[in-house]
């Protein structure tokens, strides 16, 4: 692994052999060549977002494009355990602060959550502009985190959309489980995850790497606060409410805490 890495087009670099040719070019080839001042000689990684790591070493460069040798590939294997963070919107940027730590810690999806006290809204015409930003912010993470895997960046959901959607996924039959972070709780997220990854090892899980994995749910509210009715909605569509520890913290490390909370008791890190 290299101390540089960039980003090729999602699912661009296929199935690249050693001594084969890569070419970058775009706007991350010129933030390579013009920002990094990448040149020839210099070993880089490349990666698409697949779990492919491509470390390379640059042949030659223009302003546009870069041009590299492959020295050694890696595939990294997809966790058994998929876990997403629904971030409610925040003010002062603490929602993208949550996202970036979280791919930073291995997040493998985020959603953006429009709560009923959040102070931030996403109206129709700044949403695809907001969920850009996003969507920046978890692509940076990754180059600065060097992973090989781009987490998924969901569409913003209403209150009832989500518990609509919540709904739909604790019904079907990929083990799923949605935790709730809020003072209300009275098990901790240990002890849940704890209980259902007991009952997840008695569970049969498909080998096939295409199907569904089981899921980890992790539903942060904003400065605010999660209302009484938004719990009630979320409990009803089969999600847990957990306390993390004895302390309230901020929207924007709430998530990061439990992910490595999370991660840690699945055996992740």
């Amino acid at each position: 692994m290299s101390n540089q890495c960039f980003f090729m087009d999602h699912g661009t670099l296929g199935n690249p052999q050693v001594g084969s040719e890569l070419i970058l070019q775009g706007p991350e080839a010129h933030h390579a060549v013009n920002v990094k001042r990448v040149r020839a000689g210099e070993m880089i990684d490349l990666v698409d977002g697949t779990g492919v790591r491509a470390s390379v070493q640059v042949v030659d460069t223009d302003k546009s494009s870069l041009r590299a040798t492959v020295s050694s590939i890696e595939h990294e294997e997809a966790n058994s355990v998929h876990i997403t963070l629904v971030q409610a919107l925040a003010k002062g940027d603490r929602d993208l602060q949550a996202v970036e730590s979280a791919v930073e810690l291995g997040i493998d999806a985020v959603r953006p959550w429009q709560s009923e006290r959040a102070i931030v809204r996403w109206n129709e015409a700044k949403a695809a502009k907001a969920l850009g930003k996003w969507e920046a912010t978890v692509l940076a993470a990754l180059k600065q985190s060097r992973r090989t895997f781009l987490p998924k960046v969901a569409p913003m959901l209403t209150t009832s959309g989500l518990a609509k959607e919540l709904a739909q996924r604790t019904s079907s039959h990929v083990p799923v489980l949605v935790l709730v972070l809020h003072e209300r709780g009275t098990d901790s997220v240990a002890g849940i995850v704890q209980d259902w990854t007991s009952e997840l090892a008695a569970t049969a899980v498909s080998d096939d790497p295409a199907a569904p994995r089981p899921e980890v749910i992790l539903i942060v509210g904003p400065e605010g606060g999660i209302s009484d009715s938004e719990l009630d909605k979320f409990i009803q569509a089969g999600a847990k409410v957990a306390l993390l520890g004895k302390h309230v913290l901020r929207a924007s490390t709430a998530g990061p805490a439990a992910l490595v909370l999370v991660r840690h008791l699945l055996g992740q890190l």
